[in-house]
């Protein structure tokens, strides 16, 4: 096993290469979870993650002979942009084997990069077979994302960071996938300060570090589909796994809509594009995982920003739904000239914009003499909505249906 030693020659190999990423206090999330919050940037890398970290350093300690034949990853895709920028930057050939749902960002970006791309699998697992196949039949050096010491030592060097920017950090929380980030951030963090809680926050989805540290072995969960792709996976590594249960103190999970929600949040109260994986960690604390946190300087990992934009779009609207900023109601009313004019004028005293509005004849659920209207509207909160469904059934327009 790697010591505190190997996380700083790690360091010094890589440090010339990669970002010293900022350790940004939040007073809003601060007052919303009662922790003394910070936020440690990884998704300012160059590569948007991490993993170019660990990459980088493994890269760096290949024989000559070994860069000459050239490297070979299987990634979900960050682990894949760390891969293929500094394999790229030192003329060593890369290919890296994805998820074919890998999110077309992460795709263009490692062959932006120059690797080879080859999409195969429903997932990381059935990627990786075919990454090893590949090595086997190619003579080429295979870089673990995240089962090999190199590399944890790489990912590692965050803690370092972390200790010299606020060295009186209290709680540090780690998104967990493989558990190559939380394996080098706990090494470093506990041989330094052993009463500092390094606290790893997985998927309700794909939750395999917290069942083989349960186990007490490594186990290999039932493959589901998450936000957080990034830490999509269903075994977590036998070195990793040893790291895991000899330093860190404690795995929790969060579901999907808690994810997407702290995507949301870093989105609009710090400015921060967080992915799935990279918004875990925030979204453990804000819906209280961590009952030790409160009152104590925690940080928290924000590992990667490398999100479709498509999945940004799905996620501020499913957000502004649960937050009560968007609603839909399904109104009935006589079918007859200025009816809907009346209704509309009834919202508008309400303060609620009009998003968008169907009208249905024929389809709805509305009898002879009536017609279903359908109204999608942008309100302020739970309070506001209550208040406009109110007021409409007093106006003579009782709401059918709400979402």
């Amino acid at each position: 096993m790697i010591g505190i030693r190997e996380i700083e020659e790690a360091r010094a190999r890589i440090d010339e290469y990669v970002v010293t990423t900022p350790c940004a206090k939040s007073d809003w999330f601060s007052r919303l979870t009662g922790a003394k919050t910070f936020f440690k940037l990884e998704n300012q890398q160059m590569t948007g993650s991490f993993k170019e970290r660990g990459a980088l350093n493994k890269i760096l300690t290949l024989s000559p002979t070994e860069r000459e034949r050239g490297v070979i990853a299987a990634s979900a895709g960050n682990h894949a942009q760390g891969v293929a920028y500094h394999a790229g930057r030192l003329g060593i050939p890369a290919t890296i084997v994805m998820p074919d749902r890998t999110p077309l960002i992460k795709v263009d970006n490692t062959r932006a990069f120059g690797a080879t791309a080859v999409l195969a699998g429903g997932n990381y697992d059935e990627a990786y077979a075919e990454a090893r196949r590949l090595q086997e039949e190619r003579g080429l050096t295979f870089v673990h994302p995240f089962d090999d010491d190199m590399v944890i030592a790489g990912q590692g060097t965050i803690a370092l960071e972390l200790l010299e920017q606020n060295p009186y950090l209290e709680v540090v929380l780690v998104p967990v996938g493989g558990g190559g980030l939380i394996s080098g951030i706990a090494v470093a963090i506990k041989e330094v300060n052993p009463r500092i809680k390094v606290i790893g926050v997985q998927t309700e989805v794909l939750p395999s570090m917290k069942a083989s540290v349960e186990a007490g072995e490594p186990v290999t969960v039932q493959a589901g589909r998450t936000i957080a792709d990034g830490i999509a996976v269903k075994r977590p590594g036998d070195r990793t796994l040893a790291y895991v249960r000899k330093y860190v103190d404690d795995i929790v999970t969060v579901s999907e809509e808690e994810i997407a929600n702290a995507i949301l949040l870093l989105l609009e109260r710090e400015k921060t594009v967080a992915e799935g994986a990279g918004a875990a960690s925030v979204a453990a604390l804000i819906n209280g995982k961590i009952p030790y946190a409160v009152g104590r300087k925690t940080a928290m990992i924000v590992s990667g920003g490398n999100i479709d934009v498509n999945m940004i779009a799905r996620v501020i609207e499913k957000g502004l739904v649960k937050e009560g900023r968007l609603v839909r109601l399904v109104v009935q009313i006589e079918d007859r000239p200025g009816n809907l004019a009346r209704l509309l004028a009834l919202v508008a005293e309400y303060a609620a914009n009009v998003i968008e509005i169907h009208h249905d004849r024929a389809f709805g659920k509305s009898s002879f003499g009536e017609t279903t209207v359908e109204l999608t509207l942008e309100t302020r909160g739970r309070s506001h909505i209550e208040d406009l469904v109110a007021g409409l059934e007093r106006g003579g327009y009782p709401v059918a249906e709400q979402a």
